[in-house]
Order: C-alpha cells, then sequence, then structure tokens
C-alpha cells in the first residue's frame, strides 16, 4: 500500500458519538419553519437529511425548503440545539477514536478531521472533547469550498497539511457521502466505518473499497503499530 501521509477523517457517526443527536436537531430545526410530523412534506424531508447524512447541513435546508433564507434560518436553529446538547448533555468519541487519532500522528500521518457542521458547532465539539491538541487541521464546508460528496474537504485537507499525491490520502467515514467525497478525490484509501448512519450494504454501494467496524481499523489497514 502507498504510504499514507494525511488522514481526512468524518466527524459525527466515525470518530465521535452521535446516537441521535444530529437527527434531533434537524427535527427540531424543520419544525422551526413549519414542518412538523404529519405535515405535507415532512416525510420527504426526513428522507433527504438520512440520505444526506455527513454534508453541509445548510445545503441540505436548502434542498429541502428550496429557500435560502429559510434554510439560513432552519440552520441557524439546529446549530443552536445542537450546541445545547453538546453543553448539557456532553458529548464522547467512539470506541478506538482516540487511540486512532494518536496512532496516526505517532506514525508521521496529518489528521484533519472534517465535517458537515459549521465551523462553530465543529470547534464547540472539538472543545467539548478536548480535542484540539489531538488533530492537525479541522475542516468544514465553509473552508473548503464544497461540503460532501464532493472531494473538496479531503483535498484541502491534502494541501493544507503538505500532504504528496492523492495516493497517500487516506479518507474515512460512516455515510455514503463521505465514500463519495473519498473517491472524488482520488484518496489512496477510502474506508467506510459502520459506527454511524451507513450500513455495510450502502457503504459499499457509494463503491468503499474497505469496510470497518469502527474507525480504529484504519490501525491494522494502514500498517501502523496499536
Amino acid at each position: 500500500m502507498t504510504r499514507i501521509s494525511v488522514a481526512c477523517l468524518d466527524m459525527a457517526g466515525t470518530t465521535v458519538a452521535d446516537e441521535g443527536t444530529v437527527m434531533s436537531a434537524f427535527r427540531v430545526a424543520m419544525e422551526h419553519v413549519g414542518l412538523t410530523p404529519g405535515a405535507p412534506g415532512y416525510d420527504r424531508a426526513v428522507g433527504i437529511v438520512q440520505a444526506t447524512m455527513g454534508q453541509s447541513k445548510i445545503e441540505v435546508f436548502g434542498r429541502i425548503l428550496g429557500d435560502a433564507a429559510l434554510a439560513a434560518a432552519a440552520n441557524a436553529v439546529f446549530e443552536k440545539h445542537y450546541a445545547r446538547i453538546v453543553l448539557a448533555d456532553g458529548i464522547g468519541p467512539l470506541p478506538g477514536a482516540e487511540q486512532t487519532l494518536t496512532a496516526l500522528r505517532e506514525a508521521g500521518i496529518k489528521v484533519c478531521l472534517a465535517t458537515g457542521f459549521s465551523p462553530a458547532t465543529r470547534n464547540a465539539v472539538l472543545d467539548a472533547l478536548g480535542w484540539q491538541t489531538l488533530i492537525d487541521l479541522a475542516l468544514s464546508p465553509a473552508d473548503a469550498g464544497r461540503g460532501r460528496p464532493w472531494p473538496d474537504m479531503p483535498l484541502t485537507a491534502l494541501l493544507r497539511l503538505g500532504g504528496g499525491a492523492v495516493s497517500e490520502l487516506a479518507v474515512a467515514g460512516d455515510t455514503a457521502s463521505d465514500v463519495e467525497s473519498g473517491l472524488r478525490a482520488g484518496a489512496g484509501v477510502v474506508a467506510g466505518v459502520l459506527t454511524g448512519s451507513g450500513t455495510r450494504q450502502e457503504l459499499e454501494q457509494a463503491g468503499a473499497p474497505y469496510v470497518l467496524d469502527t474507525v480504529a481499523g484504519l490501525i491494522p489497514l494502514l500498517g501502523l503499530a496499536s
């Protein structure tokens, strides 16, 4: 396997425990703009949210609502609700996540955590976990141009962290969008992870060359010492 110099890993569902908090925040935001259970369009909206996990949140709201102002309002409610969850209930790492971040960096691999959250929400999660010193970079769609399934975030990570060819990039995430993003970037390693919303079938259908039980599976996959 080609040497990996940069790893771009997803947050919620891959390294960070979700426990349904993202979907809960989406439901609160949709109800704020009038999409309540039983209302016309509600089931369609929920379906879109479930199918686009991992993508830019404001872009998802735009797809659902078809109006930029409404999407911005819904996204603001989503961000506030998720921030309250982080502060009130706390948020935790998924099994093996911290071990993986440490092993990657000890092996000389630069680590980026990427997410569909806004930078403010992303940083609140990282601060709550105390992970700012465990990674080299954190990216949101606003930092890179476009969110998943586009390749902008992993390619931005490679460029900012001084990586070499795209074959030296590893991408891992729990959704089909994560997998598609890594494949579009031409990453040397693209792995789906089964700790989030994506099933093995969904990840394989998206083209994932590897499907891991947890993100810790990257350690032996990349030939690193645990």
